[in-house]
């Protein structure tokens, strides 16, 4: 009786941190669909460019164009011919927001400039601790959310034959292609 009576005294509060209130974004692949729910309390800028790129079908058509088994995969900047997308500016680092670029988490891609992320973003495979704030370079990689279903077909992407194209490296033999991504919640 009293863990009823304290649930509701805090179940505004609660639901004010809930889960279920995150947003969560589907991503129809070639290989299966894989949802990823989103922090919007801890990464603000960042959530809200991703969802931006979502409504705008953005990702639609583009594949994950860098995977590399054992690290993570990378996709949203290119299409299926491997030509890169026109992206927005870029959103500021929100890597130091407590948290960590761990097994199915997802994180902006970036250049040496800790300020560059725009479309391309990237899901570990693995806890990669170098990449938490401030590793690598003093300021880390932003992550703003996790894989909450289809760790499956992460883990079928990973796996995926790669080699060099179009001057790229770790590129998918057979393109991994986002079909769509869509605003599930």
């Amino acid at each position: 009786m009293l863990a009823v009576s304290c649930s509701l005294l805090l179940g505004g509060t609660a639901f004010a941190q809930s889960p279920d209130a995150a947003p969560r974004v589907k991503l129809s692949t070639s290989m299966g669909d894989i949802v990823v729910e989103l922090a919007p309390d801890k990464a603000p800028k960042t959530v809200q460019n991703f969802l931006q790129y979502v409504k705008d079908k953005h990702y639609d058509g583009t594949v994950f164009h860098r995977v590399i088994d054992g690290f993570m995969i990378q996709g949203g900047g290119f299409s299926t011919d491997l030509a890169q997308k026109p992206t927005r500016d870029p959103v500021p680092l929100e890597a130091s927001n407590g948290l960590k670029n761990d097994t199915y988490t997802i994180a902006m891609a970036r250049t040496g400039n800790p300020n560059s992320a725009t479309s391309q973003f990237f899901i570990n495979v693995k806890n990669n601790d170098s990449l938490n704030a401030p590793s690598p370079d003093g300021y880390g990689y932003t992550v703003f959310g996790k894989v909450v279903v289809g760790k499956d077909v992460v883990d079928k992407i990973r796996a995926v034959p790669t080699g060099n194209k179009n001057g790229m490296q770790n590129v998918p033999l057979v393109p991994v292609v986002i079909q769509s991504a869509t605003l599930t919640k």
